[in-house]
C-alpha cells in the first residue's frame, strides 16, 4: 500500500467547500495543477482527470458521495490487480470552520509494478489543500 495525505482547516462552511469539491469545471480556476475534468462529479459517475503533471488522463469512479461529508474516487485496474482510491473528508468544525482531508492510497498486487513509477504526491496534495483553502475562504 501507498498512501499520500494533505489535512487543513478552512475558515467556511462545509457547504461552500462541497460545492467548490464537486463543481469539475471550476477546478482549472483554482487547482493549478488541473487542465480540467471530464464528466460530472456525482455518485456512480465516471470522470476523468487530466492534469498538467501528466499527459494521460486517469479515469475514476464516483463511489461514495455524502453531500457536504464525504467523496470517493476509485480507480484502477480490473479485478483489483491496481487500485487508487481517493477520499475528500469534510467535518465541521463549532466554530463555522471546516476541517479538510484528503488521502489516495494505491494497492493491488500489481502495486509492487507500478507503485515505483508514482513519485511522492505529499506536496502536491499540500498545494491541493491550500488552494482550496483559498477558493473557499475568498467565495
Amino acid at each position: 500500500m501507498k498512501k499520500f495525505t494533505a489535512s487543513i482547516t478552512i475558515n467556511a462552511p462545509a457547504e461552500n467547500i462541497w460545492k467548490i469539491l464537486t463543481d469539475a469545471g471550476g477546478y482549472p480556476k483554482w487547482d493549478l495543477s488541473m487542465d480540467h475534468i471530464e464528466g460530472k462529479l456525482a455518485l456512480g459517475e465516471t470522470v476523468k482527470f487530466l492534469t498538467k503533471l501528466s499527459a494521460q488522463a486517469f479515469p475514476v469512479k464516483v463511489t461514495a458521495f455524502e453531500p457536504n461529508r464525504k467523496m470517493v474516487l476509485t480507480g484502477g485496474m480490473p479485478f483489483g490487480l491496481f487500485k487508487s482510491e481517493r477520499t475528500h473528508t469534510l467535518t465541521a468544525n463549532n466554530d463555522g470552520s471546516t476541517g479538510f482531508h484528503t488521502e489516495e492510497i494505491f494497492s493491488g498486487l500489481l502495486l509492487p509494478m507500478f507503485g515505483r513509477n508514482i513519485p511522492d504526491l505529499t506536496e502536491n496534495f499540500k498545494n491541493f489543500a491550500a488552494a482550496l483553502k483559498k477558493q473557499a475562504e475568498k467565495s
